[in-house]
């Protein structure tokens, strides 16, 4: 079987040879220090991306499959994107700088973590009149017909290859804030509507473009990250209310052209957002994070049934300790493989402090555990 095949099989209540070992990719930070202990060198991770050829030869010598984030991406955010400059230099080497969504962030020297938010240019109906509004505008072009092409027949595929039909209110919250969003709620629910309703409408033309020509894929995504350790970032009725029809249109299209797994990106303690997501046709959650509130399937799918899938849920921490802790989490994730439906894979980006003896003997152990 491909990868491809042993994915979609799992995530069906299929029969397989053997689990799929799936990654969700590194912190360039982590690369760079496997490249001075001399585990890879500086060709092995030049150019690296998610699901390009680079990433499949790392995925190949550390022992993984495929990395999940393998997709295809219409473009569906700001365009042109604002010109990054920098407001101020600050004392200490730290600079403020106008990002490409039109947030002021605070940049530190070296700094590898997500800058803090300092100041947003959307914060009224004038800023997104002028300077947001005709940056999300539809066009043909914002679906790449000639990289459709290059996907090919999916029958030759090594790796599953997803559909991405954007973000319906996490790049929302990139251009007004956390803050920002719920005082835009409360002072102009007329404008903060209005913002929903123009992303998800060019979300959901990007993903009808891309599938009337033919491509095919083998799930559909979405990305938000609009959860944290406590839960979300905004009130579940309000994101069901405003954001849920958008899920629904959209996950209706994809169906109607085969995709039955529709698989979305949110961090953070997400356990009060799934339901929303769920019955508006979302099948899939990622990455899982174990984080400190341990997230898992197992509740999620005792409450949905078998139509709650899930990728992820693998605590990554133990790459920082020893193989005990590896030995430990692998023995933790058997119950839940069998509850099927559900591949393991480290709950995010494999961070600085994973030592590479440890990915690799988790690689060799998982191999081991599942077939």
């Amino acid at each position: 079987m491909t990868n491809r095949e042993r994915a979609l099989a799992v995530l069906n209540y299929q029969p397989y040879d053997r689990m799929p070992l799936v990654h969700f990719g590194y912190w360039w930070e982590t690369l760079e220090k496997w490249v001075a202990e001399g585990h890879l060198t500086a060709d092995e991770i030049a150019g690296h991306g998610d699901g390009n050829a680079v990433d499949d030869a790392l995925a190949a010598k550390i022992g993984f499959d495929f990395n999940w984030q393998n997709m295809f991406y219409p473009d569906t955010g700001l365009r042109p994107p604002f010109e990054s400059k920098v407001i101020e230099e600050h004392p200490d080497g730290s600079r403020s700088v106008l990002n490409g969504d039109g947030m002021i962030i605070l940049q530190k020297p070296d700094a590898g973590s997500i800058p803090a938010e300092i100041d947003h240019l959307l914060k009224d109906r004038a800023a997104w009149e002028e300077h947001y509004k005709p940056r999300l505008e539809w066009h043909d072009d914002r679906v790449d017909v000639e990289a459709l092409k290059a996907l090919g027949d999916p029958s030759t595929r090594q790796n599953p290859i997803g559909l991405h039909c954007g973000s319906l209110f996490g790049q929302i919250r990139n251009w007004v804030g956390v803050q920002g969003s719920a005082y835009l709620y409360a002072d102009d629910e007329e404008l903060f509507t209005e913002i929903i309703d123009t992303v998800g409408e060019l979300c959901f033309r990007c993903t009808e473009r891309a599938l009337s020509t033919g491509a095919q894929f083998d799930f559909a995504h979405f990305w938000e990250d609009i959860c944290f350790k406590n839960g979300p970032l905004i009130m579940p009725r309000v994101f069901e209310a405003k954001v849920g029809p958008h899920y629904k249109r959209i996950t209706d299209l994809v169906g109607r052209h085969g995709l039955n797994i529709v698989s979305l990106d949110c961090d953070g303690c997400i356990d009060k957002l799934v339901p929303i997501w769920f019955r508006n046709g979302v099948n899939t959650m990622f990455p899982i994070e174990v984080g400190t509130w341990n997230a898992s399937i197992a509740p999620w799918r005792a409450e949905f049934g078998k139509e709650l899938r899930g990728v992820g849920g693998m605590d990554k921490r133990v790459f920082a300790r020893d193989r005990a802790a590896v030995d430990g989490e692998i023995e933790r994730l058997k119950p839940l493989v069998d509850l099927g439906g559900y591949i393991p894979c480290p709950d995010h980006r494999i961070p600085p402090d994973a030592e590479w003896d440890l990915v690799r003997y988790y690689c060799d152990r998982m191999r081991v555990a599942f077939g």
